[in-house]
């Protein structure tokens, strides 16, 4: 009789642990917009959340130590007329935030290294292009200043953001609805789904189809799509049963899965992150309680089932943490930010080891926060693979303050500059100083009165 090998892996014991109740973000709205995005978005320096706002569209930004309970009046990001539906950080700079909106417009915020002290209503560059609401941003993952943004207009609009305008305008590609795009590693190729229940891998700047994949999942429900090791394709999705799936594509051989699993009857769409240093990918579903990650390897069945993280409360957006901003020496291998109805908890992934001397098995070099072109380079056909780091003693600087400029002589399109914004600044003291005065003798008269 044969006994059953079990596969080797080093990630076969990882366990998921939420932090303690003071570790968490305490009493913040968060959205309530049913849009499948992940809300949230964090870096070694920030954690942002889309929140509830009366009239237009916010979200929050606060320093990662600013954990407990947040004040109601704490300020916010709140420029947009309509509800923000997708925010995403600058991958080469901590302090630079994209924020879609249904209001049609993309906005870059700069937030101040010590967090916000009064509401942002007035962006760095603000980007106009889209006839419908925005609901899809992702940043360049090594070119500086690249953004591409994915409307309900059907169009993918890739930003040269210093510039302020649309370099690339990808229109005639989508027949309906965009679902999710993402870039592969070097940013050489965008990854495409679409409510016409195909697949796409497109050249971005040509903005042309390179090969297509027609219904990757039999049922109508959205599909998500990310770029795994060697170009492969890791697709979430729903049979015609609407159960859900997860599936693994060669590009090089579109017409069958390399492997088409089935995973329970839950109607949230999953979100996949996937971590190129460790091959594990990580799937949240929208409204669940629990967080599947499975390891992707060159071995059938290619997706294996690792284990899951389970709790009472479901999630309604999920943000991941860069590698860069993990604790090394507690061998943390991913750390997401589980957003509640009325919180932010933090959800620790760790692989268990007794030593906590840095494990160079668990860590190879990583992408770091610095750039390898320059978004014209990028946009004149260089391409460039991302810049690497070591995390051997924890990666202790976070993005170089590479200044965020706008050119001068595009300030009639940047609706707020770095520069008008300091000119106004004395101004707005002086008026806010007016409108105290003001209360106050208010307050006075409203005394004096008799009742």
């Amino acid at each position: 009789m044969s006994r059953k090998v079990v596969r080797t892996s080093k990630f076969r014991h990882v366990f998921g642990q939420a932090l303690k109740a003071d570790q968490c973000y305490d009493d913040i709205r968060i959205s309530q917009m049913t849009w499948d995005s992940n809300f949230c978005s964090v870096n070694p320096k920030f954690v942002a959340m889309i929140v509830d706002a009366s009239g237009g569209g916010a979200f929050m930004v606060l320093p990662l130590s600013k954990t407990g309970r947040i004040d109601m009046s704490y300020p916010t990001v709140c420029g947009h007329t309509g509800p923000v539906l997708d925010i995403e950080f600058c991958p080469h700079n901590d302090n630079i935030i994209a924020s879609g909106s249904e209001d049609c417009s993309v906005m870059i915020w700069e937030i101040p290294d010590s967090g916000l002290t009064t509401s942002l209503t007035d962006p760095v560059v603000k980007l106009d292009g889209h006839s419908k609401r925005v609901g899809i941003l992702s940043w360049h993952p090594t070119a500086h200043n690249v953004l591409m943004s994915a409307g309900c207009d059907n169009v993918v609009i890739l930003w040269n953001v210093a510039r302020g305008e649309a370099v690339v305008r990808i229109d005639s590609v989508h027949t309906d609805m965009i679902y999710s795009a993402c870039w592969n590693r070097d940013g050489s190729r965008i990854l495409t789904s679409c409510k016409d229940k195909t697949m796409r891998v497109l050249d971005p700047r040509k903005g042309t189809v390179l090969i297509e994949k027609e219904k990757p999942h039999e049922g109508s429900r959205p599909i998500r799509a990310v770029f795994v090791a060697d170009g492969k394709i890791l697709s979430t999705g729903f049979s015609r049963m609407s159960e859900r799936q997860v599936a693994l594509w060669d590009p090089n051989n579109f017409k069958e899965p390399l492997t088409l699993q089935e995973l329970d009857t839950s109607s949230g769409v999953l979100l996949p992150f996937y971590d190129p240093d460790t091959g594990v990918v990580y799937l949240c579903g929208k409204g669940d309680s629990s967080i599947r990650y499975f390891e992707v390897t060159d071995e059938a069945p290619y997706v294996h089932y690792l284990s899951m993280y389970s709790s009472k409360e479901s999630q309604k957006g999920m943000g991941y943490m860069p590698k860069r901003g993990l604790e090394v020496n507690k061998c943390e291998i991913a750390r997401f930010y589980k957003l509640h109805e009325r919180k932010c908890e933090p959800i620790v992934m760790t692989v268990p080891r007794k030593s906590d001397l840095f494990q160079e098995d668990l860590y190879p070099d990583t992408v770091g926060p610095e750039p390898s072109a320059e978004a014209d380079e990028w946009f004149q056909g260089k391409d460039a693979p991302p810049i690497l780091i070591s995390l051997k003693d924890g990666f202790a600087t976070t993005t170089k303050a590479k200044e965020f400029k706008v050119h001068k002589s595009l300030l009639k399109t940047t609706t707020a500059s770095a520069g008008s914004q300091q000119d106004n600044s004395g101004e707005v003291q002086s008026l806010r100083k007016e409108v105290k005065d003001l209360k106050a003798a208010l307050e006075e008269l409203t005394k004096r009165s008799p009742s």
